[in-house]
């Protein structure tokens, strides 16, 4: 199979015009620059075609709460709430139908790859499925159909809160996410089995769900599987204040003494970071995934990115809450949140937003060498039309910045994972996306109360 991009981006500051891709088994084979017209036989690719894109950090099923957590003030802990609410209504065919639709509208965004944080793994009152792994087993199915890869991050959860006295038993709304105890957890983890389109990977929910000895059971078993591990690291200032209460140490020096801190390790926000966790993170080569559209629909604040980038640690995006799905919302807010707080701009170029969307993503999400328009890439494409009211005038000088800094999730045109089409012409090849998103969430929503 042969592509055809009036331009690409294949690295550096500015995009290329007139590239042929090859496709062969997946993966790009070829890719050729400068050739002005089609070859015949070639699919033509108008606009700006992208590697594929990373959203690595997902909880598919929060996409139901879109516009039902917006009244009145409130919190983190508020949301959370509610969010538990809707986590309860799941089931696993309900839980695959509302993953479909929900991995198919990133489809429809340009996004090939995701990270699905995963922690809704048992029954309401905690008792297992006669598959105990039937909610994940939802998940990759459902990303599957949706025609995007994932990275199943299966989540040790095992206590319901901390304070200065320590851990605090499971809630109610908490036990489904709970296996009692790490080890529990890896005997379920071991059990799981990927296909073709799925990576299998591990995550500590946060310092507040799992104690430092636990940690460390996970970090042992993503080691022996090779395997990526995420954590929800200091979204909030109230996780810093009791880990520092209980423990005596922020949450990334538990971590460093859990000994998961490493280049397999993404740290998902680390939003309230000391200087000396900063300085952890980019010693030991651990990745940030930043989520800012969810962190500041939740009022999380704005991390450190500008420091984060600067010492060298490996930027990531996601989309979380699915607040919304639109990755180059997602890319820009980092650079405008940076600018909001620091009164200067261009602390992150395009460029730079890019490699975070794309190949950084990729290689958090245990898929090293995606993300990547080169020979020997998977052949994961995404290309955004430059004839919207938004990109009108673009030519190839300005297409990153025009792109980064103007695109939304609309403007994409065409997304091909594994040389298979996915999107044409702005549409979904096999689910009908915003059907399937009204009647899954409505599944799960109605009758519910916050």
């Amino acid at each position: 199979m042969t592509w055809w991009c009036e331009m690409a981006w294949l690295g550096g500051d500015t995009a290329t015009a007139g590239v042929v891709l090859e496709v062969a088994d997946g993966r790009i084979s070829s890719v050729a620059t400068g050739v002005e017209t089609p070859p015949s036989g070639s699919t033509r690719l108008d606009g700006l075609t992208l590697p594929g894109l990373a959203n690595a950090h997902s909880h598919a099923f929060h996409r139901a709460l879109r516009g039902r957590t917006q009244a009145g003030s409130g919190s983190f802990w508020t949301w959370r709430d509610q969010m538990y609410g809707v986590a309860q209504r799941l089931d696993p065919d309900a839980y695959f139908r509302l993953a479909r639709a929900t991995y198919a509208e990133m489809a429809l965004a340009g996004i090939t790859a995701v990270g699905e944080f995963h922690y809704v793994h048992h029954q309401p009152d905690g008792t297992p499925y006669a598959d105990a792994n039937a909610m994940g087993e939802a998940l990759l199915a459902a990303a599957a159909e949706a025609g995007i890869r994932i990275t199943l991050l299966d989540t040790c959860y095992l206590h319901g809160g901390l304070d200065a006295d320590g851990h605090q038993p499971l809630g109610d709304h908490q036990r489904r996410f709970a296996d009692g105890s790490a080890d529990a957890w890896a005997a379920r983890a071991a059990a799981r089995r990927a296909g073709d389109h799925a990576v299998l990977g591990a995550a500590v929910h946060s310092v507040r769900a799992v104690d430092p000895a636990s940690m460390a059971v996970v970090g042992e078993w993503a080691a022996g599987q090779d395997a990526p591990v995420h954590v929800h690291l200091s979204e909030q200032p109230a996780e810093n204040e009791a880990c520092l209460a209980h423990h005596g140490r922020t949450p990334t020096e538990l971590l460093h003494d859990a000994g998961l801190l490493g280049e397999r390790l993404t740290a998902v926000h680390a939003t309230h970071l000391t200087k000396a966790d900063l300085g952890l993170l980019a010693t030991t080569r651990s990745g940030v995934c930043l989520c800012p559209t969810t962190e500041r629909d939740l009022a999380d604040g704005v991390g450190p990115a500008g420091d984060l980038a600067a010492a060298g640690v490996p930027l990531s995006l996601g989309s979380d809450s699915h607040a919304v799905v639109d990755p180059f919302e997602e890319a820009r807010a980092v650079e405008l949140d940076e600018r909001l707080t620091t009164m200067v701009r261009g602390t992150h170029p395009a460029a730079a937003l890019l490699t975070a969307a794309t190949a950084t993503g990729y290689a958090a999400l245990g898929r090293n060498g995606g993300g990547l328009l080169a020979a020997g890439a998977p052949a994961d494409l995404t290309t955004v039309g430059l004839d919207s009211v938004r990109l009108a005038g673009t030519d190839s000088d300005t297409a990153l910045a025009s792109v980064v800094f103007a695109a939304t999730a609309a403007d994409v045109t065409h997304v091909v994972v594994a040389g298979n089409v996915v999107v044409s012409d702005g549409v979904h090849t096999s689910v009908e996306v915003a059907a399937e998103l009204d009647a899954s969430i409505r599944a799960v929503t109605e009758g519910a109360t916050a």
